[in-house]
């Protein structure tokens, strides 16, 4: 079977689809993936034919901007990349179809997969990396600092999704896609960041119940699997391995790969570093954010291998994506999250609720702050502890072969079983 894979979004949402695309592949499958071009070597390196779609030029601009990192500005920056992106990437897919023998795979922005399994006829299914992009009536998924609207009554919760929709979502996305759909010759959809977000034959999670549990409203075609838990390879480079060699566990920060703006964040956190007598290692491929004089005992280096680098420090501090939080949990190691935007705010929450994280705003993100929340993270036995229960119960899932197993199971033509759902 011929398996079109379209991923939209940073190297952290393109990872994943790497590591199932390579496990389909090892199936026998034959599995193509389109992203950005940025990532064609990412994809490669996995064995994987990757067809690269888009501007690497645009991508980079998305990352420059400061507008990337802000809650309220960066939904337009992002739907501006993803609608103009959907019709390049349904004419490259369409190109590469074998009737009767393709199947398609969608990231959660990759609206084209959605077009061509609908358009053609093909098998598809949706996969969610996070499950911030799953509303509820019930524990709703959180968007900003202001929690999970927890004590609002249902009405209210829907009252608000549809006002986001009809005023934000809508222009931002619907719009331009029902024209696009029209001259595919399809009808309309509505609110497309509501239900039909999740069209598919299947809808996976690749995260675990006990993360997120199922609501009571998730759709019916939704199965949680685990983190895929994959960041393309395990190895920590030699300079490295000697700084972490040669003195107490270090802090590792990172802004994430989703923007290259978070220059107070990188200073901040050196200067927390040396108040807090703690090592350092910041975690960035755009130097220009790192200070061009740090603290003795703390090193920049390009990207690292989380899963080998995070068993070895003493707390992780990021922004919140569910890569860095999911491989945090792996590792077992204390998280102090700073949340800017998109599912951040969501992730934050849940990892302060299973005991393993501490949360903090990027306003209040200072270097006295940080120094403290440090020495408290380090020092607290019972998060520890915590973080260790955490960590036994993350190595306990198989994201990515389960998330395999159940494709599989919709290539012959059988329904997985339906996902069962837990009242909040």
């Amino acid at each position: 079977m011929r398996i079109l894979i379209a991923v939209v979004g940073s190297l952290g949402d393109v990872l994943p689809f790497v590591a199932m695309g390579a496990q389909l592949k090892r199936r026998g499958h034959e599995v193509r993936v389109y992203a950005n071009p940025t990532f064609t070597s990412v994809i490669e390196a996995a064995g994987l034919d990757a067809v690269g779609v888009g501007s690497a030029a645009r991508h980079q601009a998305f990352l420059d901007s400061p507008e990337a990192t802000d809650p309220k500005k960066a939904m337009a920056l992002v739907a501006a990349g993803v609608m103009s992106n959907v019709p390049l990437v349904y004419e490259a897919m369409c190109a590469d179809i074998i009737p009767g023998r393709t199947m398609v795979i969608g990231s959660t922005m990759a609206f084209a997969s959605r077009l061509l399994r609908e358009k053609c006829g093909l098998p598809g299914t949706v996969v969610h990396l996070s499950p911030s992009v799953i509303r509820s009536e019930f524990m709703a998924p959180r968007f900003s600092p202001l929690g999970h609207m927890e004590t609002l009554p249902r009405c209210v919760k829907r009252f608000v999704w549809r006002t986001l929709d009809r005023k934000f979502l809508d222009p931002l996305y619907g719009v331009p896609f029902n024209r696009l759909r029209a001259g595919l010759g399809l009808a309309p959809v509505d609110r497309i960041m509501h239900q039909w977000l999740h069209e598919g034959d299947l809808c996976i999670g690749l995260y675990p119940r006990w993360f997120a549990a199922p609501q009571p409203d998730a759709p019916a075609n939704f199965h949680p699997t685990g983190f895929p838990l994959f960041d393309g390879g395990e190895r920590i480079g030699d300079k490295l391995a000697a700084f972490l060699d040669d003195g107490a566990a270090p802090v590792a920060f990172t802004s994430g790969t989703a923007n290259a703006t978070s220059h107070s964040f990188y200073a901040a956190s050196a200067e927390a570093c040396r108040l807090s007598g703690k090592r350092g290692i910041l975690i960035t491929p755009h130097k220009a954010q790192v200070p061009a004089t740090l603290p003795q005992d703390v090193v920049q280096v390009d990207y690292v291998s989380f899963q080998a680098l995070l068993p070895r420090v003493a707390a992780f501090v990021h922004h919140g994506g569910i890569g860095s939080t999911s491989q945090a949990l792996a590792a077992g190691v204390p998280q102090l999250i700073q949340p800017m935007a998109f599912d951040q705010f969501d992730n934050a929450s849940r990892a302060v609720r299973l005991g393993v994280a501490r949360s903090i705003a990027p306003k209040r993100y200072t270097v006295s702050a940080v120094a403290a929340q440090l020495n408290r993270l380090t020092a607290d036995q019972a998060l520890a502890a915590r973080c260790k229960a955490v960590a036994a119960m993350t190595a306990a899932s198989a994201g990515v072969d389960e998330a395999c197993d159940l494709v599989e199971r919709i290539l012959a033509g059988a329904n997985p079983a339906p996902v069962t759902r837990t009242a909040s």
